[in-house]
């Protein structure tokens, strides 16, 4: 069924799922520092994104080994930016991520770069290989960034006296 639809008609569609994705995660980001944080608002995302490697149980999604080496290692050089941006203050008894200016313009660039390297790759690599790859990149650019979050969050709190309850 899906093999009759020619793929620059993929490339669209992802390319416009991308851009609707990194919105809503703009503003779950932006909403998220107004509220504090727990160990387990850093740990879900990268356990609920690991459920998109069932992806590779269809052939079409499978990624060569090179091609998982490339993915993970501009995920992790991007991993570096979002874990130099993301800091963690203190209000009373409570940790907040710290709202940083920066975040928007680093997501926003993250974003652009995603969709113009589909676009370019797109012409000598298949869509749904090309789709492993890119869930390849950003599931290792958040695991990096949600530890480090996670090993910060843990030093903070253990600074915080034990709220009275």
């Amino acid at each position: 069924m899906f093999s009759n639809i020619p793929s620059h008609y993929y490339v669209i569609g992802s390319t416009i799922m991308a851009i609707f994705m990194g919105t809503f995660v703009m503003v779950i980001r932006m909403r998220a520092s107004k509220k504090p944080t727990n160990e387990k608002k850093i740990i879900i995302p990268p356990i609920a994104m690991s459920t998109g490697a069932l992806m590779f149980l269809f052939e079409q999604f499978r990624v060569p080994p090179m091609q998982i080496l490339e993915a993970a290692a501009v995920g992790m050089v991007f991993s570096t930016i979002l874990i130099a941006t993301s800091k963690f203050e203190v209000k009373g008894q409570d940790i907040y991520l710290k709202r940083s200016k920066a975040f928007v313009f680093i997501l926003i660039g993250l974003l652009v770069f995603r969709i113009v390297a589909k676009v370019i790759l797109s012409n000598s690599i298949d869509v749904g290989e090309l789709a492993g790859m890119f869930w390849i990149l950003a599931f290792a650019m958040l695991l990096p960034w949600r530890i480090a979050m996670l090993i910060q969050f843990i030093k903070i709190k253990k600074t915080i006296p034990l709220k009275n309850y």
